[in-house]
C-alpha cells in the first residue's frame, strides 16, 4: 500500500478565502512535501492500493493525531469550532478511514500489509543542515518493520552509490504520525514505513528522475 499525505498545496474552493494573504506559504514546505507526489506516482504501479491526500497540509494536517497542537495551521486555527469539526470529519477522517478500512479488509483475508508513506524534507531547518539524502522511518520495537527497513536500506545502498541513508531521520519513526496511529490499530500484520526524501533531490529534475528509477528497482527486488 502506497500513500502520500502531503501530495499537493491545493485547497477546496470554500476555503480559498482563508489563504488570500498566505499564498506564498502554500508554495513552501509548509504547504506540501515538495516532490513527494512525483515519487509516489512513479511507484504506484508497484502497489496493490494507493491513496493520496489531495489538499494542503495548511488546512488540516492528516499526518498528525487529533490532539496534536499542529493539527490546524496558524491560518486554519481562526476557523470556529463547527468549521474545524467539518474539516475533521469531511477531510481528515474521510482520508484516514478509507485507508484503515482497506488495511482491515486485507488483514481479515490473512494478508500482511506493507504500507509505504512518501514524504520529503527541507535540506535546512532552523539553520541546521540535514545530513541525509533519504530517511527510512520505522518503529524499532517492531521486529518485522525493523527487518524490512534494514533490507530496504541495504538494497538502496547497493543500487545507489554514495547515497546517504539514515534510519529514523530526520524524524523518529515512532513519533506522532499516520503510520504510528495505524500500528496501534493494527498491532499485527501491518508494516508501516515512511520514506523521507531530501528536497535537494526532489527539486532537481535529473536527480528525482534517477531516484524514481532506483527506488523502483530496489522495491521490485524486495517486494
Amino acid at each position: 500500500m502506497l500513500t502520500c499525505e502531503h501530495a499537493t498545496n491545493l485547497l477546496p474552493k470554500q476555503y480559498e478565502f482563508l489563504f488570500k494573504d498566505h499564498k506564498d506559504r502554500l508554495e513552501t514546505h509548509e504547504g506540501y512535501d515538495i516532490g513527494a507526489f512525483e515519487v509516489y506516482k512513479s511507484l504506484q504501479h508497484l502497489a496493490n492500493y494507493s491513496f493520496h491526500y489531495p489538499w494542503s497540509r495548511l488546512l488540516i494536517e492528516v499526518n498528525r493525531s487529533l490532539h496534536h497542537p499542529k493539527l490546524f495551521s496558524s491560518i486554519s486555527k481562526q476557523l470556529d469550532k463547527a468549521e474545524k469539526n467539518c474539516l475533521i470529519v469531511d477531510y481528515y477522517q474521510f482520508y484516514r478511514h478509507q485507508i484503515q478500512q482497506e488495511i482491515k479488509s486485507l488483514i481479515k483475508e490473512n494478508e500482511t500489509v506493507l504500507h509505504l508513506s512518501i514524504h520529503s524534507f527541507t535540506p535546512v531547518l532552523n539553520g541546521k543542515v540535514r545530513e541525509a539524502d533519504l530517511g527510512i522511518l520505522y518503529d524499532p520495537r517492531r521486529k518485522v518493520e525493523k527487518e524490512f527497513a534494514n533490507k530496504f536500506r541495504k538494497e538502496l545502498s547497493l543500487q545507489i552509490a554514495g547515497i546517504r541513508i539514515r534510519m529514523n531521520y530526520p524524524y523518529k519513526g515512532k513519533s506522532d504520525g499516520f503510520t504510528t496511529s495505524l500500528r496501534k490499530i493494527f498491532p499485527n500484520d501491518y508494516i508501516g514505513i515512511e520514506l523521507e526524501i531530501n528536497q535537494n533531490i526532489t527539486l532537481n529534475p535529473f536527480k528525482i528522475m534517477k531516484l524514481n528509477a532506483d527506488l523502483k528497482k530496489c522495491l521490485g527486488k524486495i517486494l
